[in-house]
């Protein structure tokens, strides 16, 4: 008979507690964040990449890549992941216009534009 083992109730409940929590302290930095690093370094001059030496980061921290804000062992991973379809693909997203609030205001159909008066405007008195 095909009875199989069973679990006691709940028991999915914490491994998609877990997975969730992994998800969440393993995700790529969103593109607007890596977006106005960019900018800010374009306008201080100092480069995005350019870490000093610590020894919790992989390759001590002197190989990362900006677009995906990832940091790798050595050049030649680094290299390799520019080869990549995830950072050519984080290189298009890049490219296109920085989602604002106006842009969310006028999607979700707030618009700014300024009316006629309904009934006139009281310009005759009437």
């Amino acid at each position: 008979m095909g009875g199989g083992y069973s679990r006691k109730p709940g028991a999915r409940s914490k491994i998609k507690k877990y997975k969730k929590k992994t998800w969440l302290c393993r995700r790529a930095k969103d593109t607007d964040q890596i977006q106005d690093e960019i900018e800010k370094a374009a306008a201080t001059g100092v480069p995005a990449n350019k870490f000093e030496y610590d020894d919790e980061l992989p390759g001590g921290g002197q190989f990362f890549c900006v677009e995906t804000g990832k940091h790798f062992a050595d050049a030649k991973a680094l290299a390799d992941h520019k080869k990549s379809r995830y950072y050519k693909r984080r290189c298009k997203e890049l490219k296109e216009e920085k989602y604002t609030q106006e842009t969310a205001e006028l999607a979700g159909g707030m618009t700014k534009e300024k009316l006629p008066p309904a009934h006139g405007g009281g310009k005759n008195g009437a």
